[in-house]
């Protein structure tokens, strides 16, 4: 029994041949034929590069090479697509407008007033933050990557509350504010708010140098 050919192609195993290799554009050599204008990117003009994944004696084929193109021109896109979804959990990629969603994943809120370099600090920083919640370090740290400004954070010593216990759980946060930049006490009201302890009292200060 003999095997079928098309025309044009080279049989399977024959002197050692896989068919005919594929130039390094997509383009299938020896296939005639119009160039496909508009081609989305990554795809061959002329003949599909399915073609490659045919056997030996099916990759000279014309009619497959168009035929097959217009499933890859339909494809490619999708399957670019699909390929990229990692790049929407990746915190170094993923476009500004999904921080809010990948911030979500880590339970945090991200304010559009902060910039989007900002934002991806928050969300690379969102473990350290939840371990140091609730103390001094964890507050300046916060404070400092939503603002981009080391606060100081000022306690009254033991021996202060002891001759005033109305000092007792109340603490100052202090913003040194360089000249030319402006930083909004109702932005830093609500920070604070947010990530201090329930029970605590604080006074804002923001100077301006």
């Amino acid at each position: 029994m003999t095997t079928p050919t098309v025309p044009g192609a080279r049989q399977a195993g024959a002197a050692g041949n896989a068919g005919p290799p594929a130039p390094p554009n997509g383009h299938i050599s020896g296939i005639p034929g119009p160039r496909w204008p508009d081609a989305p990117l990554g795809v061959p003009e002329t003949a599909s590069s399915y073609l490659e994944y045919l056997p030996g004696i099916y990759q000279g084929s014309e009619f497959l090479g168009r035929f097959l193109l217009i499933f890859e021109h339909i494809f490619s896109p999708i399957a670019r697509t699909a390929g990229s979804t990692w790049t929407y959990v990746d915190v170094n990629h993923t476009p500004d407008e999904f921080l809010p969603w990948l911030g979500s994943w880590v339970g945090l809120v991200l304010d559009a007033r902060v910039p989007p370099e900002n934002r991806r600090e928050i969300i690379r920083q969102a473990p350290e933050l939840y371990r140091w919640r609730g103390t001094r370090r964890g507050l300046r740290h916060f404070l400092h990557l939503f603002t981009g400004i080391e606060p100081e954070i000022i306690e009254p010593a033991l021996g202060d509350i002891a001759s005033n216990r109305n000092l007792a759980y109340r603490f100052t946060v202090r913003f040194r504010v360089p000249r030319g930049q402006e930083l909004s006490r109702v932005f830093v009201e609500q920070l604070v708010d947010a990530e201090k302890p329930a029970f605590a009292a604080c006074t804002i200060e923001i100077v301006s140098e």
